[in-house]
C-alpha cells in the first residue's frame, strides 16, 4: 500500500537500495565480514537475519541511505511532492546569507522512516525482540544521518573574489555516514528484550555495561568469526581474500587469514603514465607495465 501510493518515490527507494549495498561493501572491504551477504538482498543469510552485529549495521545504513536518497530527490526535483528544504531559523553570519536549495532532510526522515519501519510493524516474522532491534538501529541510521547535516556555501564576486557567500544546509554523501556507522558497529552493544515497566525495552545484556542510547548500534546474539565458512551461521569463510603483507590492521594477513596463512602471486598491471599537455588542450599518456606481489589467504 506503501509504495503504491507513492509510486513517483520508488526511483529513490532503489538508488537508495544500490547505494547500500555498494557502500556497504566498500566500508567492510578490509575487514573479515565484507558484506558480501548484502548482494543476495532481500533473501540474507543468517548473519543478516538473526540479530547480529552486522545486521545492526546494515539496517543502520539502509534507514539513513533511504532518507539521505528522498532528502536529495526533493532539492533536484524529481519528486513533485517536495522540493528544497525550509531556510534555516539561525541567524546568517555577517559574510553570508541563507539561499541556495537546502537538502529536504524532515520530507527524506519522514517518508524514509515510513517506508523502513512499516514493514516492521506490520509484519509477522520474526521475534518481538529483533523487530525492537531492527526498529532502533534504523532510528539509530537516520539521526546519524540527521547529525550529519551541515553547511553548505558557493562564493560570488568578481573574478571568484568571496565578496557574497551564498548558504544551505546539505547532506554528506553516503561514505562518511557510512564510517560513522561502522565506528557504531564496532561499539555496539549486546542487548537483551525485557519487561521494564509496562513495556519491554532493549536493556544491556551485561549488567556492568551503562544503559543504550539513542545513538547505539545493539545487537542481540554474537557473532561468528568469519574465518571459516559456515553456511548455518552465515559465515563464507575468507579463504581466497586478499591481504595486506605490510598492515598490522584488520586487511593483514595475518588477521584476515586468521592464522592459516597465505599465498603469494605475482601479477602484471597496466598503469598510464608519462602524460603530457599539449596545448590546447588534450593529454596524452603512454602505457606501463609492472610487476606487483598480491597476497591471499589459505
Amino acid at each position: 500500500q506503501m509504495c503504491r501510493r507513492n509510486l513517483e518515490v520508488m526511483h529513490s527507494i532503489v538508488r537508495a537500495a544500490r547505494q547500500t549495498k555498494s557502500v556497504c561493501q566498500k566500508t567492510f572491504a578490509d575487514m573479515r565480514w565484507n558484506c558480501s551477504s548484502v548482494q543476495r538482498a532481500p533473501s540474507f543469510g543468517p548473519d543478516l537475519l538473526k540479530g547480529t552485529r552486522e545486521s545492526a549495521f546494515v539496517y543502520a545504513l539502509a534507514a539513513a541511505a533511504v532518507t539521505h536518497s528522498i532528502a536529495q530527490a526533493c532539492t533536484s526535483g524529481e519528486l513533485p511532492l517536495c522540493s528544497c528544504g525550509s531556510v534555516p531559523s539561525e541567524v546568517p553570519g555577517p559574510d553570508f546569507r541563507w539561499g541556495g536549495c537546502g537538502d529536504n532532510l524532515r520530507y527524506g526522515l519522514q517518508l524514509g522512516a515510513a517506508f523502513a519501519d512499516s514493514p516492521l510493524k506490520s509484519s509477522k516474522l520474526g521475534t518481538q525482540a529483533l523487530k525492537a532491534m531492527n526498529l532502533h538501529n534504523n532510528a539509530v541510521g537516520r539521526q546519524v544521518l540527521s547529525d550529519s547535516l551541515d553547511t553548505k556555501c558557493k562564493c560570488h564576486g568578481v573574478s571568484g573574489s568571496c565578496s557574497v557567500k551564498t548558504c544551505w544546509k546539505g547532506l554528506p554523501n553516503l561514505d562518511e555516514i557510512a564510517s560513522d556507522l561502522k565506528t557504531k558497529y564496532l561499539a555496539a552493544i549486546k542487548v537483551t528484550h525485557r519487561l521494564i515497566g509496562p513495556r519491554k525495552q532493549l536493556i544491556p545484556k551485561e549488567m556492568d555495561v551503562r544503559p543504550v542510547k539513542e545513538t547505539d548500534l545493539v545487537y542481540l546474539i554474537n557473532s561468528p568469526d568469519y574465518c571459516t565458512p559456515n553456511l548455518h551461521l552465515g559465515s563464507l569463510g575468507t579463504q581466497d581474500r586478499q591481504c595486506n603483507k605490510t598492515s598490522v590492521g584488520s586487511d593483514s594477513c595475518n588477521l584476515m587469514c586468521c592464522g592459516r596463512g597465505y599465498n603469494a602471486y605475482t601479477e602484471e598491471v597496466v598503469e598510464r603514465c608519462h602524460c603530457k599537455y599539449h596545448w590546447c588542450c588534450y593529454v596524452v599518456c603512454k602505457k606501463c607495465r609492472r610487476k606487483v606481489e598480491r597476497y591471499v589467504c589459505k
